[in-house]
This record gives C-alpha cells, structure tokens and sequence, in this order.
C-alpha cells in the first residue's frame, strides 16, 4: 500500500511538472477566444482533455507496441544523407511540435506586427477564434504533451504485478494534475493578462519546446542526417535553457525600468 501512494505521488509530482508547457499553452490558446468565453474555454478544454487523457492511458496500456514499432512503410532512406524509422510515436510528437512552434513564430511575428501596443489588450483575442475552435485546439494539444508523461507513467507502474491497480493509480494521477492544471490556468492567464511584457518570454518558452519535442520526435523516429543521428534535447537542457530566458527577461525588465526613471 505505502508502495501504491508512493508511486501516486510520484506521478502526480511527473504530470505536474511535465504539465507547465500545456498550461502555458492553454493560457495562450485561451486569448484568441472572445473575452467573454475565455474562463469557459479553458475550464472546458482541461476538462474534456482529462477525461482523452485516461482514454489515451487506456489505449496505449493496450496497443503500445503499435506506436513503438516503426512502420515498414515509413522507414527506409538514401544512406549517408537522411534514414529514418517513423513509429506512431514519433509521428504524434514530431507534428505537435512543429505546430507549437508555428503557433509560437505566429503570435511573434503578429506581436513584431502591432503598430499601436496601447491598445486595448483584451479586445484582441475577439475574432480570431471561436470558442469551440480553442477548446478543440487546447485538447488536440493536451493530447500531444501528455503523450510523453502517460509513458513515462507506464513505465513508472511497469513494476506492479496487477494491471487493473496500476491502471487505476495512474488514472487518478491524471485526475488530480488535470485538476491542479484547471485551478492554475485562469491565475496564469490573469497574470499575463496584468503583465503583458511575459508574453513575449511565454510565447520564446513555448518555442523552445516545440524545439524540445521535434528533436525527440526526431529521435524516436531514427533519423540521420548525412550520418548524424538527431538527438533529443535534454530536459536538464532544457530547464537551463528556460532559467536563463526567465533570468533574462528579470534583469532586462529592471534595466529598462531604471533607465526609464534616469530619463526622467
């Protein structure tokens, strides 16, 4: 039993930590619904997504070795230039982060595009996506980061003899992150809302893990350029990467401030 709780927690502590990229994306994705449907279109999209998510847990306990094995049709190659093995892994993570990072490069260069920055910032989600439109968005992309976590929740629970209990902790595990995400997503959103300046940081993060999953997609996919094997980007790597940007964007912020109170 302590072993069961143990391993719950665990889980939980992994959703959580691999859930900080899907908030942030949600609170994002959120912004293009009209202002009114906003708070509905998170709460909906986290809720639909956590249900998905224990479906998705279900099939993969069922069917993993289809999206583990590569695919006879999709391998093969011209040696020395580019080889690779697509499995159905490979396949879910590399598209969904080559859409994270359009997403990303968009909403950037449509910041770049902005004459007026003095505009009324909540008026400018309205019209660009209808609220059914960003709950399917938010769930399609929940899918995609929690393809990764519920495998590594697989392998968490590999070691109890019952499938039935081991199904069940990781499903609760599901719940109560999904949760966690749902009560979190409105305060991350009101506070970009509040501090608009982050967007920029949030939207760079998102990039770096769209980045982070194409270079895992890459590798699961066995592909070799000119020889090379494509490397995954490591999650300390990653983390660094991130601290730096955070730090970054601190110091700059309070730069600027000072040189603003200089001037005047």
């Amino acid at each position: 039993m302590v072993g069961i709780i143990f391993t719950l927690l665990m889980l939980v502590f992994l959703q959580a930590v691999l859930g900080f990229d899907n908030l942030l994306y949600i609170s994002l994705e959120s912004k293009k619904a009209p202002e009114a449907d906003r708070k509905r279109v998170r709460k909906t999209g986290v809720l639909i997504a956590i249900a998905l998510r224990i479906v998705l847990l279900f099939v993969l306990i069922s069917i993993i070795d289809f999206f583990q094995t590569p695919f006879s049709w999709l391998s093969g190659g011209a040696k020395d230039i580019v080889e690779f093995a697509f499995n159905g892994h490979s396949i879910i993570v590399l598209v969904g982060g080559g859409f994270i990072i359009y997403t990303a490069i968009k909403e950037i260069w449509h910041m770049i595009g902005v004459k007026n920055l003095n505009h009324d910032p909540e008026a400018e989600g309205n019209g660009k996506k209808t609220a059914n439109a960003a709950i399917v968005s938010i769930v399609i992309m929940n899918l995609v980061f929690s393809f990764d976590s519920i495998l590594a929740a697989i392998g968490l629970t590999s070691s109890m003899k019952n499938s039935t209990t081991a199904f069940i902790v990781m499903a609760i595990a599901i719940v109560i992150s999904g949760l966690l995400m749902l009560v979190l997503a409105d305060r991350v959103s009101n506070f970009l809302a509040k501090n608009r300046m982050y967007e920029v940081l949030g939207l760079f993060i998102l990039l770096i893990v769209g980045i982070m999953l194409v270079t895992e997609g890459g590798h699961l996919a066995h592909i070799k350029l000119f020889g090379n094997p494509v490397e995954p980007m490591s999650k300390t790597t990653f983390y660094f990467v991130i601290t730096i940007l955070i730090i970054s964007d601190v110091v700059q912020g309070r730069y600027q401030k000072k040189l603003t109170q200089n001037n005047h």
